[in-house]
C-alpha cells in the first residue's frame, strides 16, 4: 500500500520530482533533462500504475488521490492543496494528480518488428500532441507498435503522455536510425510498407488491398511530409481522398484513417 503523506510546503524537496514541469531541462529528450515519465490525471496515472514503468511516487490533491487504487504500491503519494501543487509544478493542474515513473527497458526495432502484424512507422513527427494523438489511435485501431524514425520527438514527453491518455505506455514502441534501410528491413520480414502522402498520383487507399496483409503505415512530418528517400522506399504509396479545396489532413487524423482501413 502506497504510504500517503501530506505536505504544505512546495519547496519540500519530496516534490522535486514533480517541480517545474513546464521548463524546457525537465523534458526527457533534453539535454539535462531527467527522463522521467510524467502521467497526469487519474485515468493516466491508473494506466501508469497498471504499466511496466517503475513508479517513484505520486502528488495530488487529496480527492484524486482516493480515487485510485494504491494497494500494491509500495511508493510514496503525497497529498497537498492545488495551490501548493500549482507552486511546486509551475502550472496549475486541473487534473489534480500526477505520478512520476523512470522509463521501462527499450523494445528493440527488430523485437518489435517480430512480434508485430501492423506498425505505424513515423518520419519527422516532432510535434509532441500529434505523437500522443498517433499513439492513441493505434491504440484504439488495432496497431501493435509504433516504429520512430529520424526526427521524432519523445513519446514519453509529458505533453505526448497527456495526449494519448495514457496508451504511449501501452503501446510498445521502437526507435531506429537506420533511414530508409529500416523500411527494407520491414519488407524482409513480411511487411508491406504503405507510405501515406497527399499527392494525387498515389493509390487510393481502399484500392491497395492492405487488409490481412503485415502492414507498415508510413506517417511523415506536419509539414513537409515524407522525405523522397522515404517514399521510395516503400512497396505502395497510398492517398487518403478529400473534398476539393482541402489538401491534407493532420498527421493523427490521417493515420487514424489508415489502420481503420487495415482492420
Amino acid at each position: 500500500m502506497a504510504k500517503v503523506i501530506e505536505i504544505n510546503d512546495p519547496a519540500d524537496p519530496r516534490l522535486d520530482d514533480f517541480r517545474d514541469l513546464s521548463t524546457a531541462d525537465r523534458r526527457p529528450d533534453r539535454p539535462g533533462g531527467r527522463g522521467l515519465v510524467i502521467a497526469e490525471g487519474v485515468v493516466v496515472v491508473e494506466r501508469l500504475l497498471a504499466s511496466p514503468y517503475p513508479v517513484r511516487g505520486l502528488l495530488g490533491v487529496r480527492r484524486r488521490i482516493e480515487a485510485l487504487d494504491l494497494s500494491d504500491l509500495d511508493v510514496p503519494a503525497y497529498v497537498t492543496s492545488a495551490e501548493v501543487m500549482a507552486s511546486a509544478v509551475g502550472f496549475h493542474l486541473n487534473r489534480g494528480v500526477l505520478a512520476a515513473a523512470d522509463r521501462a527497458p527499450a523494445v528493440s526495432f527488430e523485437e518489435l518488428a517480430d512480434r508485430s502484424t501492423r506498425l505505424a512507422v513515423l518520419e519527422g513527427v516532432g510535434d509532441h500532441e500529434n505523437l500522443g494523438s498517433i499513439f492513441r489511435n493505434a491504440a484504439a485501431l488495432g496497431v501493435d507498435g509504433v516504429v520512430l524514425g529520424p526526427g521524432c520527438s519523445d513519446p514519453l514527453y509529458r505533453r505526448s503522455v497527456r495526449v494519448s491518455m495514457g496508451h504511449v505506455l501501452r503501446v510498445p514502441f521502437a526507435t531506429t536510425d537506420e533511414w530508409p534501410a529500416a523500411l527494407n528491413m520491414l519488407r524482409h520480414k513480411g511487411f508491406t510498407v504503405a507510405a501515406l502522402t497527399p499527392r494525387a498520383s498515389a493509390l487510393h487507399l481502399a484500392d491497395a488491398n492492405l487488409r490481412g496483409r503485415r502492414v507498415a503505415v508510413l506517417l511523415g512530418s506536419e509539414g513537409p511530409g515524407l522525405s523522397e528517400e522515404a517514399i521510395a522506399a516503400a512497396d505502395v504509396v497510398v492517398r487518403i481522398p478529400m473534398s476539393s479545396g482541402v489538401d491534407s489532413l493532420n498527421v493523427a487524423t490521417a493515420g487514424a484513417v489508415a489502420f481503420y482501413a487495415l482492420l
